[in-house]
């Protein structure tokens, strides 16, 4: 059963569609190449989050768990929020920089 679209509707639609295919037809490929300009920022924060940094925030993160135990309120998000934390700076930094390498 076709319904026809109303003309109100087709005319929405030539409205988006004629600039999209300029768009497209005037798009070209994107290359990441082998720009540097980031480099010293990556790996002063890589090796942050890596080395001191990374312990510090940790232990931020463990500290506020254990206040948050000796409140009175558990929560099982205050031990393993302080967890979570510490694995993704120890082993996350590395897994992200290693597939956004790859992917680019």
């Amino acid at each position: 059963m076709n319904t026809p679209v109303p003309l109100a509707r087709r005319t929405r639609l030539k409205d988006y569609i004629l600039p999209t295919l300029v768009a497209l037809a005037g798009a070209g490929a994107a290359y990441a190449g082998a720009d540097t300009t980031f480099d010293p920022a990556l790996t002063k924060f890589t090796d942050f989050l890596e080395g001191s940094g990374g312990k510090i925030i940790t232990v931020l993160s463990l500290a506020g768990g254990l206040i948050g135990l000796a409140s009175g309120r558990f929560s099982l998000g205050q031990v393993a929020v302080p967890v979570g934390v510490g694995i993704g700076v120890g082993t996350g930094v590395p897994i992200v920089t290693s597939v956004v390498t790859a992917v680019i």
